[in-house]
């Protein structure tokens, strides 16, 4: 499947910043939608970069739904994000300089990424996500995040993320080495809370 890469950017250049922040919106968002968040976020001098959808969304189906109904999307999202990942990096931001903001979709994929791809990065910050797949693939995931701190904010009930999906999410994470905290609000609905954003900026987003 051909991928076109579409990343917005804002914040600082590249080229000047020594933190980026990549952000990954959710299903029928955008990357200027995603990208209007990080005024709420401690993230002045980050480099933002905000990948696009095609049509708005990363993969068709429910994030739980067996992952070969939403392939190929689902290995091109990853790839988008991966090649994110390594316009940071050949830019000349190290790794552990490199932080992530996923709502929704985004926080899913986000997951997906992070777990696939364990490594120490700056942090990330996950709103309303879990790990993709009917069952969790644990075979998926290897590396060692070396404490890099990890939050996941979420509503329960939440009509798209069951909330034992992001307590076994949040715990292979913490198998794979992350410094997991978790928040989850009841009833709180499928959005973002002021709460989360000052966790993300404690937890996360510590300069």
């Amino acid at each position: 499947m051909n991928h076109i890469l579409d990343i917005k950017t804002s914040g600082k250049p590249l080229n000047q910043a020594q933190k980026a922040l990549i952000m990954i919106h959710g299903r029928g968002g955008s990357a200027q939608d995603i990208l209007s968040l990080s005024r709420h976020l401690n993230v002045d001098d980050y480099a933002l970069l905000a990948p696009q959808a095609t049509n708005g969304t990363w993969y068709p189906y429910s994030f739980i739904v067996p992952t070969e109904q939403n392939e190929p999307w689902l290995s091109s999202a990853i790839e988008n994000i991966q090649e994110t990942v390594k316009t940071v990096l050949d830019a000349g931001i190290k790794a552990e300089n490199i932080y992530f903001f996923g709502f929704s979709q985004g926080a899913c994929l986000t997951l997906e990424f992070l777990a696939r791809n364990a490594q120490r990065y700056g942090g990330a910050a996950v709103i309303i996500g879990g790990l993709i797949g009917d069952k969790i693939n644990r075979g998926n995931y290897k590396g060692d995040f070396a404490q890099t701190p990890i939050f996941i904010g979420t509503s329960d009930p939440d009509f798209h993320v069951p909330v034992e999906r992001v307590y076994a999410t949040a715990n292979i994470l913490r198998e794979m080495n992350a410094e997991v905290t978790e928040k989850v609000y009841a009833n709180f609905g499928h959005s973002i809370n002021q709460e989360e954003i000052e966790l993300a900026n404690s937890i996360v987003f510590v300069n």
